[in-house]
């Protein structure tokens, strides 16, 4: 009872389906066996005793065949069990039909032919040559009967052999068949899995990329498009559409490539802000052809470059720690000790240049070692319409300022994530320099919020004689001064703090006529409430 499900369980269902064809085929050839005997009366044909044998056996199989169809689909007994019952039916069927018209001479047993081969493509065993020697035999007794009891004659048992040799080699190569056939099977499923994991890794690879591709065939239609394309394009799955319908402007640099037929990569800017570097790759099948397009994004390559940049300038302010501000301490000291003696107008001012450019150097290390504090942003909800009050009042006594040159503009509360000290030190190093280049008039420096789009902006203006064009490609460089006391790092580690907290630092050239510099800072999360912090 618990052998048969296990014994199911290994036969797949195309050896059943094999079997059922089978026994149709069966059905068949006893009807037409039926029709015979009936039709042509069978005694007529055969002579009345084997005429009587004849349609009693036909009737007798007719019933064996209809009853077969029952354990068959029940699959009672299992596969093997059924596929011998139904070959050996055959045998002596089929042997006492030969028996009854004529024994060798009808040519009847011929289609024991039949059975034997469909039983070795069905069975793929070598039970197929158990069946044959089973014919053999049978196909023997029936002519040593005809011999001993018909009077047949003995030379027959040649053709008898030529028949048995027969049923083997039938049975033989219906075998090597079936095992061939089983063989290239099992092949197919093997590949098809293959190809089934690798189109699984294939998909999971373009899923899981944050690179955008996507695969055209010759008609330029987009046959896989993964969504790191639907993120970068701005747009949905658009499989099995056009590319110049969907995506014009990427079309255009695809039409590009195809006549210059040249491997080149070049960055396509995109909605948002966005920039891709594109990477065209042709692909060649038989007479097919197809592209496939690589979309980096240049936002993602830039902050692993940002990495790599913060890393080693992380190594160079811990040598700048070490190696240089202790020396600078032992140069400052030393300076204040001859200023304290007796010495002459002129090597005062020599050792008030050390004592100057001692100060200089130890700011520019401080500044550098600020953009260690990148990595350590704890943003905190803040109240800008709170907390700017608070900073004007801080940078006017630290600057020594009247009221009125420092103002703000601010129209409703605003709450945004930002690192309380970052905000401060970037407010201050803005503030400071709009301060040094304003005219320190009332107004000269304004500080204004906006919101636009749901998103907080934070402006700082002054009224100065604002940045060439040629130095505005230059702001945010490490280094990079105007000023003969600058670093030239106070830009670049604002921006540096911004970004570590999703903000963006920018300059805006002033669209009015009137002078002066304005950077504004948008902040990424923010709440906006009417009179509640």
């Amino acid at each position: 009872m618990n052998a048969q499900p296990a014994t199911e369980d290994i036969i797949p269902a195309d050896f059943w389906r094999s079997l059922n064809y089978f026994n149709l085929y069966r059905l068949a050839l006893v009807c037409f066996i039926v029709f015979i005997a009936l039709v042509f009366d069978a005694g007529a044909l055969f002579g009345a005793t084997k005429g009587q044998l004849f349609l009693v056996t036909g009737f007798v199989y007719a019933a064996l065949v209809i009853l077969s169809f029952i354990p068959l689909r029940l699959r009672w007994r299992g596969f093997a069990w059924q596929l011998s019952g139904q070959i050996g039916s055959d045998i002596i069927a089929l042997t006492v039909l030969a028996h009854s018209c004529g024994g060798i001479q009808s040519s009847v047993g011929l289609l024991l032919m039949i059975s034997l081969a469909v039983a070795g493509i069905v069975s793929r065993g070598k039970i197929t040559l158990f069946f044959a020697a089973l014919a053999s035999i049978a196909a023997l007794l029936e002519h040593t009967f005809a011999v001993l009891h018909d009077d047949a004659p003995v030379t027959l048992y040649v053709q008898v052999a030529l028949l048995c040799l027969s049923y083997f080699a039938v049975a033989g190569l219906a075998h090597k068949l079936a095992q061939f056939a089983l063989y290239n099977q099992k092949l197919a499923q093997r590949r098809g899995r293959d190809l089934i994991g690798m189109a699984e890794a294939n998909r999971l690879v373009m899923r899981d990329m944050q690179d955008g591709v996507l695969v055209l065939d010759e008609q330029e239609t987009i046959l896989q498009m993964n969504p790191g394309a639907c993120r970068l394009l701005r747009n949905s799955d658009a499989t099995n559409r056009k590319l110049a319908d969907h995506f014009p402007l990427l079309h255009e640099q695809y039409a590009r490539w195809q006549s210059n037929a040249l491997n080149v990569r070049d960055t396509l800017q995109l909605d948002g802000g966005l920039q891709a570097r594109l990477h065209f790759v042709p692909i060649e099948r038989d007479t097919t052809q197809g592209v496939v397009i690589f979309l980096e994004d240049m936002k993602r390559i830039q902050a692993g470059a940002q990495q790599i940049k913060l890393a080693a300038l992380g190594r160079l302010t811990a040598n700048l720690a070490h190696e240089v501000r202790n020396p600078l301490s032992v140069i400052s000291y030393a300076t204040e000790l001859l200023q304290e003696e007796g010495i002459d107008a002129r090597q005062l001012r020599l050792l008030q240049l050390i004592q100057d450019n001692t100060l200089r150097i130890n700011r520019i290390v401080q500044d550098v070692m600020q953009l260690n504090r990148r990595d350590r942003a704890q943003p905190e909800q803040i109240d800008l319409a709170t907390w700017l009050p608070v900073f004007i009042d801080e940078f006017n006594q630290a600057e020594r300022l009247p009221p009125g040159i420092l103002t703000l503009h601010i129209k409703q509360d605003c709450l945004i994530a930002f690192d309380r000290g970052h905000l401060h030190q970037v407010l201050w190093n803005l503030c400071s320099n709009a301060l040094h280049y304003s005219q320190r008039k009332t107004d000269s420096l304004t500080l204004t919020i906006r919101t636009k789009n749901g998103g907080v902006t934070l402006e700082v203006q002054d009224d100065g004689p604002g940045i060439t064009a040629k130095h505005q490609l230059q702001l945010f460089e490490p280094f990079f001064t105007t000023a003969e006391q600058g670093t030239g790092l106070g830009l670049y580690i604002a921006r540096e703090l911004c970004e570590a907290n999703g903000a963006r630092l920018e300059y805006h050239p002033d669209e009015t006529a009137e002078p002066g510099a304005c950077f504004s800072i948008t902040f990424g999360e923010h709440h906006q409430h009417d009179g509640e912090q």
